[in-house]
């Protein structure tokens, strides 16, 4: 389990395709605070720690279905990925529920300056079957971006826009988000429980 408040930004050295799996090799802050097995988030995304290697990096493996369900497939070396290990059990929720398990992408179709904050405008596919389980954003909820915990506005049936901080955009890879990026999106579990319990009643 996650929080969406990202520690940083992992660098992508190292990409090795092995028959449907994705090897990801990447360099951040807490590399040398990893161990084999642990579970950290990139782009939102769940992923074991499946090596540790001599040059301070680590790699983790993407399997067919994620790479049909995120970004990852579409990684190229140098890229930015927004990491955060699992939260400890002990520690505050800052953001709010996340599980790791991205539910689609979306496309940015808009960024705009704020005067000192960021827009950001994104669009995905709604499909009615999925909104009725709680696949759908509402004003003032939560979704996670990237991995990123931020709070919806202007909520429309298939896009919403979410506020940037300036620490945010050069901390995360929202730095490198422009019209036309693929990002990943995990709808808030909560709300799916809701409509889950609303639909068998």
């Amino acid at each position: 389990m996650f929080s969406g408040i990202v520690e940083g930004a992992a660098t992508v050295t190292d990409l090795r395709h092995d028959r449907d799996n994705l090897h990801i090799t990447l360099r951040c802050d807490f590399t040398e605070e990893l161990h084999i097995d642990q579970s950290v988030a990139h782009n939102g995304v769940c992923l074991t720690v499946v090596s540790l290697n001599p040059d301070n990096t680590y790699t983790v493996t993407a399997i067919r279905e994620t790479l049909d369900r995120s970004n990852l497939g579409e990684l190229k070396v140098g890229d930015l990925v927004n990491v955060e290990r699992s939260m400890k059990i002990d520690g505050r929720l800052d953001g709010h529920i996340v599980q790791g398990h991205v539910d689609t992408t979306a496309v940015c179709t808009d960024v705009e300056d704020a005067d000192g904050s960021t827009y950001f405008t994104f669009r995905y596919d709604f499909e009615p079957a999925l909104a009725a389980k709680g696949y759908v954003t509402v004003e003032k909820g939560s979704v996670t971006v990237n991995g990123v915990s931020l709070t919806v506005c202007d909520s429309e049936r298939d896009q919403f826009r979410v506020a940037i901080i300036p620490y945010t955009f050069e901390h995360t890879n929202f730095c490198r988000i422009q019209k036309g990026t693929k990002v990943n999106l995990e709808f808030d579990i909560v709300g799916k429980y809701i409509a889950r319990i609303t639909s068998l009643a």
